[in-house]
């Protein structure tokens, strides 16, 4: 129910536009002054203010100035006399979103009251995704305990407020995008726009359209002017994923970007001056790029002025349980599934698991189970997963005498007991060299280090 406060020092004016609100079904609350308006609103929810223009004490506008030190964009409307409309364009200028004059027709003022609550509404709902938005894109909100990822953030903490081009490297699925999206909305740019490219899968044409406009009959199909990327990014960011698949003529148009801020649009002679920060992401390795001349190596060094570099999830798996648990959280609310959670034997084996499609390939996986489990709780059986335990744990090299679970035992002990038992043959094999080992187990370093805490393998080296 939207809150309306009518102001006048006139009971029985307060008294008849309070019965007609009513009957509207607005929640009114009343007051005889600018002094008691002010106390409803320190303790009341309002949606709008109508008000007398000529009151004792407080005049309207008088009010409407001490509202919009506390309340910035609450809509007020004026009620004045004939004689008084001067005054009531002052309050316009001052801010109120309407004024009625005496005697006011009682559909001319509920048109007016539902058009400036509808505008709060949008106001309000405005804030309110800005301020989810920058939250949700804070550097320290993201998920993650691992060192590498916390190196990370206290990078991407530096980096924000410069106006510096940052290089993001990373496997398909590290979460490059919401990186990008964090320097951004951390950066003194938030309030401008952030665009994003895939430079991925697109014609050279397409793409130079795209990145930089084009004017009426550049092409067959250009029927009319258009803005790109660049354009609609000024003064904000541009996004440019996949960096790595752009052509080479596209390249040294975007150099001339970088160097001179400045472009033309496709068919066009006019040149462009903008103000735009360039992040751009890969999950190639550039600098072979370069040396095999697939990659100018001048704009390599132009967009890499800051590089940030984000670890696979199988190098972090430390953070698989507070991944899971991020997106049981979502997917709870998405599914209307509050009591949702995840058994420890599913979890651990998620835990195992080399997740080639990093954390993109974890969120589908649980959004699946979360749709396929039972009883809100995801078992190991409702895991249908794209990727399963290569290597010593391959079901199909077990031994014949551990194909099958001895009696007594859990599935999940059990497992830990083979694991633990080939990473020591593993370290035995390669006399404690922990590289050697990872190799020979088919994971990585890191992992492998992770592993041996957790079975408390302590060995020298």
């Amino acid at each position: 129910m939207k809150t309306i406060l009518v102001v006048d020092d006139e009971p029985n004016y307060r008294l008849i536009l309070s019965e007609l609100l009513k009957d509207e079904a607005y929640e009114v609350f009343t007051a005889a002054s600018g002094a008691e308006a002010m106390k409803v609103l320190r303790e009341t929810d309002l949606d709008l203010i109508i008000t007398d223009m000529l009151m004792p004490g407080m005049t309207g506008l008088e009010l409407l100035n001490e509202v919009r030190i506390f309340a910035h964009d609450l809509p007020i409307i004026m009620i004045t006399a004939f004689g008084e409309v001067e005054k009531a364009v002052a309050a316009m200028q001052a801010g109120a979103f309407n004024y009625l004059t005496k005697p006011f027709n009682n559909d001319e003022l509920l048109v007016s009251i539902q058009k400036a609550i509808e505008h709060y509404s949008l106001v309000r709902e405005n804030v309110r995704l800005k301020s989810e938005v920058t939250n949700r894109y804070k550097f320290s909100n993201m998920i993650a305990k691992d060192e590498k990822m916390q190196q990370v953030f206290s990078l991407i903490e530096k980096v924000a407020p410069t106006t510096a081009s940052v290089l993001i490297t990373g496997e398909s699925g590290t979460g490059k995008e919401l990186v990008a999206r964090a320097i951004h909305f951390n950066s003194p740019r938030r309030e401008a726009p952030l665009i994003s490219l895939n430079c991925a899968g697109l014609p050279e044409h397409l793409l130079e359209s795209e990145l930089f406009g084009h004017e009426k009959g550049a092409f067959t199909g250009a029927v009319a002017l258009r803005k790109g990327r660049f354009e609609l990014a000024d003064g904000g960011t541009i996004f440019l994923d996949e960096i790595g698949e752009m052509p080479m003529n596209l390249q040294a148009k975007l150099l001339r970007v970088l160097q001179e801020k400045s472009f033309e649009r496709l068919g066009g002679s006019r040149t462009l001056q903008i103000d735009v920060r360039i992040v751009a992401a890969t999950n190639r390795d550039l600098k072979e790029a370069v040396s095999r001349s697939e990659f100018r190596e001048d704009l390599y060094y132009r967009l890499n002025v800051l590089h940030l570099h984000l670890p696979p999830l199988r190098d972090r798996a430390v953070d698989i349980p507070l991944l899971v648990n991020h997106f049981l959280d979502k997917f709870a609310k998405r599914l209307s599934r509050p009591d949702l959670k995840i058994s420890t034997p599913a979890l651990r084996h998620l835990t195992r698991l080399p997740w080639e499609g990093n954390i993109r390939e974890l969120e589908n996986c649980i959004e699946r189970a979360a749709i396929l489990c039972n009883h809100d709780l995801i078992e190991l059986a409702d895991l249908q997963l794209d990727t399963e335990l290569s290597g010593p744990l391959a079901a199909t090299d077990l031994q014949p005498d551990v194909a099958h679970l001895p009696p007594g035992q859990r599935l999940p002990e059990y497992l830990d007991a083979i694991e633990k038992t080939l990473i020591e043959h593993a370290l035995e094999a390669a006399n404690n060299v922990q590289a050697h080992a990872a190799e020979g187990l088919g994971i990585t370093k890191s992992l492998l280090q992770y592993k041996m805490k957790k079975h408390n393998i302590n060995r020298p080296g």
